[in-house]
């Protein structure tokens, strides 16, 4: 499940396809769809872990980290990996019920723990794309 998450976290639900996932995951075509029925299967059951592990332990850094370029600049180098998440964000959760609420649960949780937490998502996403802001650069 580890492997899913990163997978989906790097490369999307719509990047990845099912021979992707039978090659990096080291399972079959059948066994993953026996398991999961489908990959969009595989996909929630991935969310939903990662919203459980990844986001759980991105609140609680969150929570232990005063001001938040500290805290995005702890995330982005040592985890937890939110790609997942964001990526969740922005091209299921309009789509897919089902993501909307997992996405919607982690983001509840992730606000319990940071007030200013789109603030520190959207820092996230531009260290993503881009890497850290320039004060963090070589810390």
């Amino acid at each position: 499940m580890r492997a899913a998450v990163g997978l989906f976290g790097r490369q999307s639900f719509a990047g990845t396809s099912v021979d992707d996932l039978v090659s990096h995951l080291g399972v079959h075509r059948g066994s993953l769809y026996k398991t999961f029925g489908s990959k969009r299967g595989l996909y929630l059951a991935a969310l939903r872990q990662h919203v459980d592990r990844d986001v759980a332990a991105a609140a609680e850094v969150f929570a232990a980290t005063t001001g938040i370029d500290a805290a995005v600049h702890r995330i982005a180098t040592a985890g937890p990996d939110l790609g997942l998440l964001l990526l969740a964000l922005v091209e299921r959760a309009p789509v897919d019920p089902e993501v909307a609420v997992e996405t919607s649960r982690a983001l509840a949780r992730l606000r319990d723990a940071r007030a200013d937490l789109d603030q520190a998502l959207g820092l996230l996403l531009r260290t993503r794309a881009i890497g850290p802001a320039p004060e963090f650069v070589g810390e």
